[in-house]
């Protein structure tokens, strides 16, 4: 039987041109698979055998893991404690080993052997060629539709196979057995059968690649594609940026006469590429990702990350866009919220927020409303801004002399210091609530407080209030008072029916 195996292990290595290493690793996991169906348990068994002789040793073995992880696998793992007493100096991480009877060639039979051990030779062979065909760097994979995997479709080139899902795709599509197919490899997944190559049509960096494709400029490093937004065979938006001078970005991925636009358009069934340039100034860049629409003034909120872009009447429908397109778009492009109003919605909002810088500045600063006007007027917009903007800066505000800045600044300070120490008063108080009330279910963490100051720090403090007194302390309505107090009130009720 030896001298049997080893002349099948030849054969099949010359049939399938891979290594008889890679044969015997299957041969091997072949009779391991058939030892530990005659053992309880999902055992680990080891088969050695020799690529001379072709005799083979089966071994049960244990994985030696931390005393203090415990055992997951109790078939499969021994305790470092317990290994050492077999093997003084084994260590977490190796194995003890120990001989079982190993199980005969032709108790498996040969044909079950060799479909096992053919099984493994395809996997590997599929590997040698899925590792062949990434090794030439492709980000693009071209093929043809070979079939339909459960929604799937999956795209053939030579013999490898990609997987196209249906979230991928681009929802015009309607592409059949036969059809070429170009796709961007997003990863391998070798856990998959079949097709392991996992592609999309609908990713931006299969934009970016198409246009890679048709502009050498790109290629050579002259332009380079900054961002990129989709929505799949619609509409998407790019943003490119020229290292050389001499070199229009735009006109260069334009084409001459739209060629090299068209061709990616027509690769990606008709979807229009707005082609925007890039800029260091996040405002211009937004302004730019508008495009078409003209913006009259942007305003930019760095702490948010956002903008608020105010357009003319006339550019409104533009600026958003079918079903908010445009703005999405160009939202995605530059990586910012992008808020799009006309100047009446400009002139409210900048009304409400001067209101509550006024309101903050005079009770804060204890200031008159012409001070805080000046403040606002100056750019100031937080007691933060007032406290530690460089002092040279509020040296230029005219309507101040040094003394009333200072004054101001420390005032800011306090200002500040008071509302942290009432913050972490606020958090040590709410500490001092009980567990069962804080998970009480539909009770706001806001009210925390609220009950707190009133001595309100149990589930059953809650449950013994009257509705009227709750909303005096808490504000709520008397429905919301009532169904709160009726929720605490339930573990009163528990055991009764």
């Amino acid at each position: 039987m030896n001298r049997e195996m080893l002349m099948l292990v030849d054969a099949i290595s010359r049939e399938k041109n891979v290594e008889r290493d890679v044969v015997f690793g299957a041969v091997e996991s072949a009779l391991a698979q058939a030892t530990k169906k005659l053992h309880q348990g999902d055992v680990d068994i080891r088969v050695a055998v020799d690529r001379d002789s072709g005799d083979y040793e089966t071994f049960r073995r244990w994985h030696v893991v931390p005393d203090e992880a415990g055992l997951q696998l109790p078939d499969q793992e021994i305790l470092l404690f317990e290994a050492k007493e077999e093997m003084s100096d084994i260590e977490v991480g190796e194995y003890i080993e120990e001989a079982v009877d190993s199980v005969p060639i032709g108790r498996i039979g040969a044909m079950a052997a060799k479909q096992v051990i053919l099984q493994k030779i395809r996997d590997a062979e599929r590997e040698m060629l899925l590792n062949d065909f990434m090794s030439r760097g492709d980000k693009i994979f071209v093929g043809t539709v070979k079939r339909l995997d459960k929604g799937d479709i999956i795209v053939e080139a030579g013999r490898v196979e990609g997987r196209l899902r249906r979230s991928e795709m681009i929802a015009k599509e309607n592409l059949r057995n036969g059809d070429r197919v170009r796709a961007m490899i997003m990863e391998v997944d070798l856990t998959l059968r079949g097709a392991p190559i996992i592609l999309s049509r609908s990713a931006p960096e299969f934009m970016i690649e198409l246009f890679r494709q048709e502009v050498p400029e790109i290629e050579q490093g002259l332009l380079e594609i900054k961002s990129c937004a989709r929505d799949p065979g619609s509409r998407a938006k790019i943003a490119v940026l020229s290292h050389d001078k001499r070199v229009d970005p735009i006109g260069t991925c334009v084409g001459v006469r739209g060629t090299r636009v068209n061709a990616v358009t027509n690769e990606l069934a008709g979807e229009r590429v707005d082609i925007v340039l890039w800029s260091e100034d996040p405002a211009q860049f937004v302004i730019g990702a508008l495009a078409p629409a003209n913006v009259s003034s942007i305003v930019v909120d760095e702490e948010k990350h956002a903008m608020d872009v105010v357009v003319d009447e006339e550019n409104l429908a533009i600026a958003i866009g079918r079903g908010g397109q445009n703005v999405r778009l160009a939202s995605d492009l530059t990586g910012w919220k992008i808020n799009i109003m006309d100047a009446n919605e400009s002139a409210q909002k900048q009304a409400t927020e001067t209101d509550a810088s006024r309101k903050l500045f005079m009770e804060k600063l204890d200031v008159d409303e012409e001070i805080a006007d000046i403040l606002i007027s100056e750019g100031f917009n937080s007691l933060e801004e007032v406290a530690y903007v460089p002092i040279s800066e509020m040296l230029e505000i005219e309507a101040f002399d040094e003394d009333t800045i200072n004054e101001l600044r420390s005032r800011a300070k306090d200002a500040l210091l008071t509302m942290e120490i009432a913050k972490e008063e606020g958090v040590e108080a709410q500490s001092t609530v009980s567990q069962d009330l804080h998970d009480l279910e539909g009770l706001n963490p806001e009210l925390i407080p609220k009950l707190t100051e009133a001595g309100v720090n149990t589930r059953d403090d809650l449950a013994d209030l009257a509705v009227d007194e709750l909303t005096e302390i808490t504000g709520q309505s008397a429905d919301d008072a009532k169904a709160l107090i009726l929720k605490a009130r339930e573990h009163w009720f528990a055991g009764q029916e």
